[in-house]
């Protein structure tokens, strides 16, 4: 069984948490099932909307999915949220991601 399938379980047995969430779409952003790893990713932004690292995939799934404006729009929130927690180095990388982004809307990240 797969790290994905573990997770899976885990989020099946209600330990449902952000970081379980942020690993699960992790993993679905890695295998390339994008909507399953917006909504994980999504998820762990509701459970705990500062959670940057979280802001930061979800821009990138929504880049690889070749929605630039939403991934452009989830970028500009996490750089605010990652500020607003004193993350500068998330809010550094996610500033890089949307000017690329803008450069070329269909460049992933």
């Amino acid at each position: 069984m797969g790290l994905r399938q573990n997770l899976e379980l885990m989020l099946q047995r209600g330990q449902d948490s952000p970081l379980l969430r942020f690993s699960l779409g992790a993993e679905c952003l890695k295998e390339g099932a994008l909507i399953a790893a917006i909504s994980h990713l999504r998820h762990a932004i509701e459970l705990n909307p500062g959670y940057s690292a979280a802001w930061k995939l979800l821009g990138e799934a929504h880049a690889r999915a070749g929605a630039a404006d939403r991934a452009a729009d989830v970028y500009r929130r996490g750089i605010e949220t990652a500020t607003a927690r004193g993350d500068l180095q998330a809010a550094r990388e996610m500033t890089v991601f949307l000017r690329r982004l803008e450069k070329d809307p269909g460049a992933a990240r």
